[in-house]
């Protein structure tokens, strides 16, 4: 349910930013989403349809961009891909290890559509 608040931050972002632009009309936002992160796609989009409903970021595409998780081994400096069934690290064994990527969260981009100059 999380995602109802999450997806009205990305509405208001886009709002606010399409505004200062004079943008006319929301196309696309690209969002950036981390392997680790439960954010749910469809819920997003589910959402997104429902509160951008007579906005100008109605009908917008969401396009989600999904970051693998990665670790880093504190002993050794072993850098290595989330393993599900390890939580040491490979080289070295050490369980002092830590996420470097797949955490993320954020909106990378808004394309819109701008306002002629000649009507600004």
């Amino acid at each position: 349910m999380h995602e109802l608040s999450i997806t009205q931050s990305l509405l208001d972002i886009a709002l606010r930013h399409a505004d200062e632009a004079g943008a006319t009309r929301i196309n696309e936002l690209k969002i950036v989403v981390g392997e680790l992160s439960s954010i749910i796609d469809d819920s997003v989009q589910f959402y997104w349809d429902m509160i951008s409903h007579d906005t100008i970021a109605e009908g917008a595409l969401l396009t989600f961009k999904r970051i693998p998780a990665a670790l880093r081994c504190d002993d050794c400096g072993h850098e290595f891909p989330l393993n599900r069934e390890q939580f040491t690290c490979p080289a070295c064994g050490s369980g002092k290890i830590r996420v470097t990527s797949g955490d993320e969260f954020y909106l990378e981009s808004i394309d819109v559509n701008l306002e002629p100059e000649s009507e600004r």
